[in-house]
């Protein structure tokens, strides 16, 4: 009877060896596989097999040799290769897409344990054109002096982005909001002024009433969700007032909208914020201050599908730092 136990115990020690091999074996590929996509990344990012070789202290042939195992495993060309460089196919693309999100959860998930003092990865972040000319772009450098090895993928645009569809980690937006599933943080508000260009204003004379604007043109900015012209605003003694103004052309992009104004096509109305220089010069000229519009708000918007990864976390603390101080209102 002894004997029969004994013999038990054996066959559940060598089943337990077995599962225990084969997690090893498991866990073991998948190190392999996230490494492979390292060393995929590195190409892909340099264009070269080299310099992702130098980068990674690897022999040429050990990065080689990655990238085609990869390219056998998954049944897709990845890279176009040629003696001068190296391009990503469709393919290598957006796998390179899925690569970034997966090491960046990676490092996110090893700071949490790690004691890492700087968040590190790639974030993607889209903001409304003027915005990240004037405000966001000129203060990267002392972002970038606080996160070194956060890199930033940056795409400008007054469109409505679909963060979730487009694999963009936190968008930018400036006015109000259309009902969604994201979260939307509001990070402080834009004054705006009401203002033509000098020669505009020299032709068409400058009004000083609301009730002057039907005898003017405006730029329009139309909204490229709906098509629809969005209408003047105005504020006075608290309340808000619309106005249908006639314009001979609408845009839907905020630097094409002040090129418009420039150019003489009619009043506008924008953040206050990056004109200054123009206003000195008198390229423009504010006009109807007592009936300026309603204030701007400024949102920073990204999924509701998780808690914020610390290196997104930290670029939506920044930006959120960066637009609700007083220079930005």
């Amino acid at each position: 009877m002894t004997g029969i136990v004994a013999l038990r115990q054996l066959r559940i020690k060598v089943i337990d060896s077995e599962l225990l091999f084969g997690t090893i074996q498991q866990f073991n590929a998948a190190m392999d596989r996230l490494h492979t996509m390292q060393v995929f990344s590195r190409v892909a990012e340099h264009g070269s097999f080299v310099k992702a070789a130098e980068q990674l202290d690897l022999p040429r042939a050990t990065v080689t040799n990655a990238v085609q195992q990869l390219e056998r495993h998954l049944g897709v060309r990845l890279l176009h290769r040629t003696t001068r460089k190296v391009t990503l196919t469709h393919e290598g693309t957006l796998y390179l897409e899925r690569c970034h999100r997966v090491l960046a959860e990676l490092a996110d998930a090893e700071s949490l344990f790690a004691g890492q003092v700087r968040p590190s990865g790639v974030v993607r972040i889209d903001l409304p054109e003027r915005l990240g000319r004037l405000r966001v772009i000129p203060a990267l450098p002392r972002f970038f002096e606080r996160y070194p090895d956060i890199r930033l993928k940056l795409s400008t645009t007054d469109r409505f982005v679909d963060p979730v569809g487009e694999g963009i980690d936190c968008v930018v937006r400036v006015g109000a909001l259309r009902d969604s599933s994201l979260v939307a943080k509001r990070i402080g508000e834009l004054a705006q002024i009401n203002c033509g260009s000098k020669e505009y204003l020299d032709r068409h004379g400058r009004p000083r009433t609301p009730a002057d604007l039907p005898q003017h043109l405006a730029v329009n900015f139309f909204s490229s969700r709906t098509g629809r012209d969005l209408d003047w605003e105005y504020q006075e003694h608290g309340r808000d007032h619309t106005v249908k103004m006639r314009a001979q052309v609408s845009v839907t992009s905020s630097d094409a909208y002040l090129a418009c104004c420039l150019a003489g096509l009619g009043l506008v109305q924008v953040p206050r914020q990056g004109l200054e220089g123009l206003l000195a010069e008198g390229r423009i000229e504010e006009v109807l201050p007592r009936w300026r519009p309603a204030p701007l708000p400024a949102w920073v918007i990204y999924a509701h599908n998780r808690q914020l990864s610390p290196r997104v976390r930290s670029v939506v603390d920044w930006v959120a730092d960066l637009l609700g101080d007083s220079g930005a209102a």
